[in-house]
């Protein structure tokens, strides 16, 4: 966990292997799952995100999509995001038009980003006889893509267009793989007849 100078707190959360983009730039995955520990001892718990979520709703705000926390890069918008039996979880849109957005997609497509992070204001926590903190109601303001998530779990699960490419790139893969055996055979030496 990472406080920042406003008083926001940070969770990271690797992008899973289900995350899958479709339709351009789209991306899923879970932000945040409930009940595991994250590398900082603290345990979001079912329900922490749904006033936070509604509020922002009835006020017609949304949660912000950011580089790595950096509140001066956003790199897209989160066209949804809920909680589950499982955690809370986002689809958005990296948007390419932003020249950080498309260094994002590419690292996502490439599978070097594959994390996501929240930041968040806790309004209601306690600790348990383990020592952990439970998050039981925290006000959500972004969620953002990263490098290394406090939560390792919390990792983007679907990749669009990304997906699209990912074909590309094993096929690019496989003709690597063609040249660098043609690269390695040699023909033998040409026959002179006398």
């Amino acid at each position: 966990m990472e406080t920042t100078d406003y008083g926001l707190e940070r969770k990271f959360l690797a992008l899973s292997g289900d995350a899958v983009q479709a339709e351009g730039t789209r991306i899923s995955g879970y932000a945040s799952l409930f009940g595991t520990r994250d590398q900082g001892g603290d345990v979001v718990m079912p329900g922490a995100y749904a006033a936070s979520l509604a509020r922002l709703g009835a006020e017609g705000r949304a949660v912000k999509m950011l580089w790595q926390h950096d509140p001066a890069q956003p790199i897209g918008v989160w066209d949804e995001i809920a909680e589950d039996a499982r955690g809370l979880k986002v689809k958005g849109r990296i948007l390419t038009e932003v020249a950080r957005g498309r260094e994002a997609a590419a690292l996502v497509a490439a599978g070097a980003i594959d994390g996501l992070s929240i930041g968040y204001r806790t309004l209601r926590a306690e600790k348990d006889t383990k020592g952990q903190r439970l998050l039981r109601e925290v006000e959500l303001w972004e969620v953002s893509l990263v490098t290394f998530p406090m939560l390792p779990d919390a990792r983007l699960g679907a990749k669009g267009e990304i997906a699209a490419g990912s074909e590309a790139r094993a096929l690019a893969a496989l003709f690597d793989e063609a040249r660098r055996t043609l690269a390695g055979w040699r023909q033998p030496p040409a026959r002179r007849n006398p």
